[in-house]
């Protein structure tokens, strides 16, 4: 039931989105968001000062909690202070960062959560699945048993209205009994001291309105400079979480309000920022960028390996890949080892996130940051860092692969390979045969000097093409015949260092780019053409990030990743080519978009064009 709920989500998610977006210039506000945010982020102690300013002039207390431990303790003393006995929240991804439920129950407060959601989850004694929708891995029939287990009578689980009216009728008498309300915030005002809530059931303005105190727990990175910032994440919050073009309540609320429950009549308003890590990684080179997150959970809806294993095995509190690294900095590098691996760099998050965080990009930092934090490396690593740094030595063991394969190919063509020859566990996998004859041993038979040239490319092949499939490499110079394209392919080139990024080893990642730069550093290519998408958005894209911080940057890189250009966008876009020139077969031939030429490198149309043609 979880895969299917789970497909069934990030399928219709894919197909309404642009729906929702449809006249709305996303990148630009993206963009726009992203930039707000990285200049919000250096400045939140002094957005702080001006918040806690407007908030208390206008009745409310505003509280500095260092971390989860100490953000639960000033909630209970409050409670205390106020002789409270129940308490009722609405749906808080920052209070499940603190695990506050578990702590007030402790203290002895009867604690009901109001969201739909998170009621069905807090009966089952469970965690979210999702950080919109945290019940999304149950089906009604499990919700509808649930119930009949709370009222003591047979429910109606075909009818989802009935399941609902049914936690109405048990919810409602929680509002009335409740002596304080707990709520997080989507905006913290600073120029104003005002908390903007943003909800799709009602139960966020009970929680808020009808107990006597209001405590809104809310993270130092929820902070905006105004209202302005605030409506403008407005825009593409709910478009991003729910496909709403706007939510069903937008809430805002400023200071202590008139409360007909409170003795003096107002309400007793408490605000309690949350650091927990949150203004030590605001200035952090690297993972600032985290801190943009507006919690939409976009980055679980289109994510495949969410969608097979669901919240509770792809998060720790956090879901998706935004949980993949805040779990390293919320709740350390233990709860982060586990989950942190599971990213497969499809960029699916990264092409649907609202604030443009390079989110594989930050995966694969904090898989290198768990592995810092634990102080030792898988066996793996060593053995692959050792075997891609050294050229010659790579190119050995895969020569040395075609040779230890035959006994188990058995003439057939498929077979486990590299860069998986490490891993036991991937041994499901079917993949070519190393060929028996790389592509760079048949480049002196292949190389053809051409007159006058229009372009002259350097060919880089990449593992794949040159040790796997040459006859690509081949094809590709038979298209090129009588184009007045010379190709050169430069033999000191080596794997693109994807496969070492992925496994956390940046520092071999980037001794592989140097010596790819080195063997391109001629100067006089016009492009350098790859035939694999994943080479060439790790070309052109990572390459520059593994070096963003270095103080020894290597000579000619921005002008080798200038050069990169994927074979789509070489026919296509530079030769110009057509129709015309192919002979047409009249068969059907199935496309597949590759991930990262789609995202890495947002190539579209060039390849649906050469199939049209």
């Amino acid at each position: 039931f979880l895969r299917s709920a789970l497909d069934k989500l990030n399928t219709v998610y894919r197909e309404n989105r642009p729906n929702v977006y449809a006249g709305v210039d996303f990148e630009r506000l993206r963009d726009d968001i992203a930039a707000g945010k990285d200049i919000a982020l250096p400045q939140l102690h002094d957005l702080f000062e001006e918040f806690k300013d407007h908030a208390e002039k206008a009745g409310a207390q505003v509280h500095v909690a260092r971390d989860a431990h100490a953000a639960n303790t000033i909630i209970a003393g409050i409670a205390a202070d106020n002789q409270v006995h129940h308490i009722i929240k609405a749906k808080s991804m920052t209070a499940e960062e603190t695990f506050l439920n578990n702590h007030l129950e402790k203290k002895g407060y009867k604690v009901t959560e109001t969201d739909l959601g998170e009621w069905i989850i807090q009966l089952r004694g469970e965690g979210p699945s999702h950080m919109v929708m945290p019940a999304i891995h149950l089906s009604r029939y499990q919700v509808g048993d649930l119930f009949a287990e709370v009222t003591q009578q047979q429910q109606d689980s075909e009818n989802i209205d009935k399941l609902v009216k049914v936690a109405r009728k048990e919810l409602r008498p929680a509002y009335l009994e409740a002596d304080m309300g707990i709520s997080g915030a989507n905006f913290a005002i600073a120029d104003s001291g005002t908390l903007g809530l943003v909800t799709n059931e009602g139960n966020m303005r009970l929680v808020t309105t009808m107990p006597r105190v209001h405590v809104a727990l809310v993270g130092f990175d929820k902070l905006l400079p105004n209202l302005k910032s605030a409506l403008r994440i407005l825009k593409v919050l709910p478009r991003n979480a729910t496909g709403q073009a706007i939510t069903s309540y937008v809430t805002w609320i400023k200071g202590a309000n008139e409360c007909l429950a409170a003795p003096d009549g107002k309400k007793i308003m408490h605000v309690v920022f949350l650091d927990n890590g949150r203004l030590t990684l605001a200035q952090d080179p690297v993972f600032a960028e985290a801190l943009r997150c507006i919690r939409c959970g976009a980055c679980a809806n289109v994510c495949p390996i969410y969608s097979k294993v669901g919240g509770h095995k792809y998060g720790h509190v956090y879901i998706g890949a935004i949980g993949l690294i805040l779990t390293l900095f919320y709740h350390g590098a233990e709860n982060d080892r586990a989950i942190v691996q599971n990213c497969i760099n499809c960029q699916a998050c990264k092409a649907v996130c609202p604030v443009a965080i390079d989110l594989p990009h930050l995966v694969k930092k904090t898989y290198q940051a768990v592995l810092k934090t634990e102080g030792k490396k898988p066996v793996k690593n060593f053995i692959l860092a050792k075997a891609m740094r050294n050229r010659k030595i790579f190119h050995f063991l895969l020569r040395q692969a075609y040779l230890a394969q035959k006994p188990l190919a058995r003439q057939a063509p498929l077979i486990r390979h590299l860069p998986h020859f490490f891993e036991k566990k991937h041994g499901f996998r079917s993949l070519p045969v190393i060929a028996k004859h790389p592509f760079r041993d048949q480049w002196q038979g292949l190389a053809k000097p051409v007159a006058a040239p229009r372009y002259t490319i350097a060919f880089f092949a990449g593992c794949a093409v040159d040790f796997i499939y040459p006859e690509q490499g081949r094809a590709f110079l038979e298209l090129l015949e009588n184009q007045s394209v010379q190709v050169e392919f430069p033999v000191d080139q080596t794997c693109c260092g994807l496969p070492a990024l992925m496994a956390a080893e940046e520092e071999t990642a980037q001794e592989v780019a140097r010596q790819n730069i080195n063997a391109f550093a001629s100067g006089k290519h016009d492009h350098i053409v790859t035939l694999c998408a994943s080479c060439a958005s790790h070309l052109k894209h990572n390459y520059l990030k593994l070096f963003a911080l270095a103080e020894d940057k290597p000579a000619g890189l921005k002008a080798f990743t200038d050069k990169i250009v994927d074979f789509s966008s070489f026919m296509v876009d530079v030769l110009k080519l057509d129709g015309s020139l192919f002979v047409p077969r009249n068969q059907k031939t199935a496309y597949h978009a590759p991930c990262h030429l789609c995202r890495g490198l947002e190539i579209i149309d060039a390849p649906r064009l050469s199939l049209i043609h």
